[in-house]
């Protein structure tokens, strides 16, 4: 098989999965009134419905990395797969809904392992003068994925029933599990040692800080549940990171964050996605609980927004060869965070839904934009063997920006509004969108921290030696 063929089936196997994973954190959405009828379900168990998938997927997802640096990255991926593949049966099979949760939390595993690793294996598989434009179209597939899916899942549930979103998975992962193992070159990290006690501290203290998070709203912040759940998540992070600065060979170098190309590139991340997925969580039942769409109707009529990463990402990802990804990530998170403002400005129970069109795709070029160079400057500030343990930290950090966003915005609409009447939900909806608009804009501040474009030999000198603060030249 020649190079050309073998990273022309790296991508599509990567691509694929990554698609899948990354379709299942929103695709659920539209399927829970189905879910709730049929099982008798609770609004907390709905809630829970959705948290199990994200709460094992971004306290895991270092724990993934990590795991594929040790015992080889091909290997991990297929056992991903195969967890991913058969966590969808049992949530399609589910009698009830305590087994519903279980099987998404463990589908949730699955996707932490594969998600990481799928950046890996196709930055080592695609020529250097290349990558940029292979990492932006990876970048758009996996933004895709999360965009479309309240529009996947309104169709399944429409056209079939809620257990065939789960189903679809099913052929996916067997088809590809095989193709993994024959096609993918297997490769492994450099630590010859798995950093246990890392992993148990930072899976330990980010589980606390997700649990927090997720449920203060229905418990209540105040209370000692959350209190206590914060508090300890945050003190077995802290820990984690004393443990690093002095473990022998640490799942995550604390000198990754000394520099600055990546701190600010995972400042960015979380503060895009905490944007991004609260106010797409509340707008998508703004048309829905507002407008009166039916839930396929509702996401078709976001495609404006979600759609835009198929034709922009992949432009991007070859102009951020060319321009490096500063510029490209800052305009996309101002683009979207002006999206955003547009739509809290104009949002009234009456809107027509041509007034939205506009803000819709000025967030979805932004999307984009952000999509496309993000993976490329997190692994280019890293040395090529520690890809995987710097992707498994920005796809962690990314989905709690998702968490956060969803939490806090949801608070904000709660203190504010509710689902009494359309006027009382946009009364909620509002200020909840402001406030996910004013974030992604610090968002883009911090993409212009990001220096411009470095040399090869000065991105291993602040890897391989003391920690320095890149220089920075003319784009």
């Amino acid at each position: 098989m020649s190079a050309r063929t073998k990273t022309i089936w790296t991508f599509v196997i990567t691509s694929v999965a990554l698609f899948m994973v990354t379709l299942d954190n929103l695709v659920v959405t539209m399927a829970l009134p189905s879910i709730r009828l049929d099982l008798g379900a609770s609004i907390e168990d709905l809630e829970w419905t959705v948290n199990a998938y994200t709460l094992s997927f971004a306290v895991l997802l270092l724990t993934g990395a990590a795991l594929g640096d040790r015992f080889g990255r091909r290997r991990l991926f297929a056992i991903g797969l195969g967890i991913f593949t058969v966590a969808s049966a049992a949530a399609a099979l589910a009698p009830n809904v305590e087994s519903l949760i279980a099987a998404r939390a463990v589908q949730g595993v699955g996707g932490a392992i594969i998600t990481p690793l799928t950046l890996t294996i196709l930055s080592a598989a695609v020529p250097a003068d290349k990558r940029g434009l292979a990492l932006g179209a990876w970048g758009g597939i996996g933004g895709l994925g999360v965009a479309l899916g309240p529009v996947v899942g309104g169709a399944v549930v429409e056209g079939l029933s809620w257990q065939w979103i789960f189903w679809l998975n099913v052929p996916i992962g067997i088809a590809l599990a095989p193709l993994a193992a024959r096609r993918l070159t297997e490769s492994f990290g450099p630590d010859s040692r798995l950093d246990l006690r890392g992993l148990g501290l930072v899976s330990i203290g980010l589980f606390g800080i997700v649990w927090g998070v997720v449920r203060g709203n229905s418990v209540g912040w105040n209370s000692g549940e959350i209190v206590g759940a914060l508090a300890l998540g945050v003190a077995f992070v802290a820990t984690f990171v004393l443990w690093e600065l002095r473990a022998a060979a640490p799942m995550l170098p604390m000198r990754y964050f000394r520099n600055r190309t990546f701190a600010a590139t995972n400042v960015a991340s979380l503060f895009m996605f905490f944007g991004m997925f609260g106010s797409i969580f509340l707008l998508a039942q703004f048309l829905q609980t507002v407008q009166g769409y039916s839930p396929l109707s509702a996401g078709l009529r976001t495609l404006p927004w979600t759609a835009m990463p198929i034709f922009i990402a992949p432009l991007a990802g070859a102009l951020s060869d060319r321009i490096g990804g500063r510029p490209l990530m800052a305009v996309g998170l101002a683009m979207q965070a002006i999206g955003l403002g547009w739509l809290a400005l104009i949002s009234s129970p009456t809107v027509p839904y041509g007034d939205l069109v506009p803000a819709f795709v000025v967030s979805g070029i932004g999307m984009a934009l952000f999509f496309a160079p993000v993976a490329n400057v997190v692994l280019s500030s890293v040395r090529r063997s520690e890809e995987g343990k710097a992707s498994g930290t920005n796809n962690a950090i990314r989905e709690l920006g998702g968490v956060f966003g969803v939490a806090v915005l949801a608070s904000v609409f709660s203190s504010y509004g509710g689902y009494e009447t359309p006027s009382a939900y946009v009364d909620g909806l509002v200020p909840a969108v402001w406030v996910g608009a004013a974030v992604v804009a610090a968002g883009a501040a911090a993409a212009l921290v990001i220096p411009r474009r470095r040399r090869t030999a000065e991105v291993a000198a602040v890897n391989e030696g003391p920690a320095v603060e890149p220089i920075e030249q003319a784009a």
